[in-house]
């Protein structure tokens, strides 16, 4: 692919990749509220929840569909989905009906399960040297996502009755928007070679290496721990009395500290490998749960925010490039699907846990026993490192 057309291709990932995003954040935003108006408080987070069930459940199915129909078919497929699902759990908050509000948010989880694979799409019209670059790139798509997502979803709040109809009515639209901006994309199909190498390894092959092990763990631990405070944090904020502005604030402000290092992360990586700036992303994370220490005021909130969304970037950037060093275009399907799934159920018991663990636990308990979970990522880094040292594997990156 010539350069131009290369980058063209990326530009149009890294739209799609904002309006994905832009639905994901507001249902983030907004989903645990509506759900909080129509539920207990032990299950407010279940449309949050829903989501990440439909992301898990769909992102074998959807990476195995797109391998027969090709990457824009099923870009294309998955961004309708989050319009079904943006009218449905709009229905749902009407009829004050909590599984009809989850259902929505399921189908923009399996919008998202598509839409996840927007990152490797870009791998995939890259070539090798601008190939982090336009990983990191893509993901940076979700710079727009951190200002329209809180604010659709706050200016929808109030646009119709009962609140937050608006806001889904306006994740409906964004997903359209989605489905238009993928009719121009064009990925290459992967080159096979025949023979064995055509059928690519058993899975179990795969999966055991130590590269994608560790690269796995390292998206999952970035990824759950995001998720899990990220969904905590609208309700910790109303509970210590701030406003629904002040929290989508805060958001906005976390999803820009997740998607603006995107920018650079990709050079980062080049220059100074993928495991030191994955292991950059544990100390990061380990900094949000110090700051939720220091209390419960807007500078608290937002500071810590702000750290779980740059530790997320460099773990999730890292871990996807990573990633991409241990599978042959045989087995890029399972191998994707296999890591994408497992992140998104560790998300799915993360969202679906915050309510409850906040309820029990509070804000900055929640925080603080993430910390032994960090370590063993650092460790499993750290170990990765140590055996590339004394035995160099020609696949791995760092």
């Amino acid at each position: 692919m010539q350069r131009r057309a290369m980058h063209f291709q990326v530009f149009l990932l890294a739209s799609a990749q904002a309006l994905f995003q832009t639905a994901s954040v507001l249902v983030m935003t907004v989903g645990g509220l509506a759900g909080s108006q129509i539920a207990p408080p032990e299950l407010a987070t279940m449309p949050i929840a829903a989501m990440f069930l439909g992301t898990a459940a769909m992102t074998f199915p959807a990476s195995m569909w797109m391998a027969r129909a090709g990457r824009r078919a099923g870009f294309i497929a998955g961004a309708l989905l989050g319009v079904g699902g943006g009218l449905i759990a709009a229905i749902g908050i009407w009829l004050s009906n909590l599984a009809l509000l989850s259902l929505g948010t399921f189908l923009v989880g399996a919008y998202q399960a598509f839409a996840q694979f927007y990152r490797f799409a870009a791998s995939e019209v890259a070539d090798e040297a601008f190939r982090p670059r336009a990983i990191s790139l893509v993901l940076a798509g979700g710079v727009v996502a951190a200002l329209a997502g809180p604010m659709l979803g706050r200016l929808g709040g109030p646009l119709v009755q009962p609140e937050y109809i608006g806001s889904f009515l306006l994740l409906a639209l964004v997903s359209m928007l989605g489905a238009g901006i993928m009719l121009p994309l064009q990925v290459p199909a992967p080159k096979v070679d025949s023979g064995e190498a055509a059928l690519g390894r058993p899975l179990r092959t795969v999966v055991a290496q130590p590269a994608y092990l560790v690269a796995l763990f390292g998206a999952a631990t970035g990824y759950g721990i995001m998720i899990l405070a990220m969904t905590a944090t609208p309700l910790a904020m109303v509970h210590h009395h701030h406003d629904l502005a002040t929290a989508a604030t805060v958001i906005q402000l976390h999803v820009l500290g997740m998607f603006l290092p995107s920018f650079f992360t990709g050079s980062l990586i080049a220059r100074f490998g993928v495991l030191r700036i994955m292991l950059a992303g544990v100390l990061i994370l380990a900094g949000h749960v110090l700051m939720t220490l220091t209390g419960t005021g807007f500078g608290s909130f937002a500071g810590a925010l702000v750290l779980l969304g740059v530790g997320w970037n460099f773990l999730y950037v890292g871990g996807t490039t990573l990633l991409t060093t241990t599978y042959t275009a045989a087995e890029k399907g399972r191998a994707q699907a296999t890591n994408d799934m497992t992140v998104f159920v560790v998300g799915l018991a993360c969202s679906f846990g915050a309510a409850a663990l906040l309820q029990t636990l509070g804000w900055q308990m929640l925080n603080l026993i993430l910390l032994p979970w960090l370590a063993l990522a650092a460790l499993a880094l750290l170990w990765l490192g140590w055996k590339q040292r004394r035995q160099p594997a020609p696949a791995s990156v760092g």
